[in-house]
């Protein structure tokens, strides 16, 4: 499966648009991340913890993406737009939605 955030796929044109496809992925953060995050904020460096947890949801939400346009018989997605949104009452939660054009090249 083709996923590009372009509108097209250069030498590959598009036979058939069948809509829009979306995938979404929500992960929670554990109180053992968040406590040495902070010691990484504090201390200056990369958050490695979190990095891997939006890592992980990202490829999730890609992979649900690519399922969904494979069963409306696609076997190409354009157009692919990654969004990142924090849920939660105190941000705890964190949502990767990606979203894009399911076509036939």
């Amino acid at each position: 499966m083709i996923v590009t955030t372009t509108p097209t796929i250069e030498g590959q044109p598009i036979r058939n648009y069948l809509g829009i496809v979306t995938g979404e992925a929500i992960v929670g953060a554990n109180i053992f991340k968040d406590l040495f995050a902070g010691i990484t904020d504090i201390v200056g460096g990369r958050a490695a913890a979190y990095e891997k947890e939006l890592q992980h949801a990202r490829t999730i939400a890609t992979h649900e993406l690519e399922e969904r346009a494979a069963e409306m018989g696609a076997n190409a997605v354009v157009g692919v737009d990654l969004d990142y949104e924090v849920l939660g009452q105190s941000g705890s939660m964190l949502m990767v939605s990606v979203s894009g054009t399911a076509v036939q090249v």
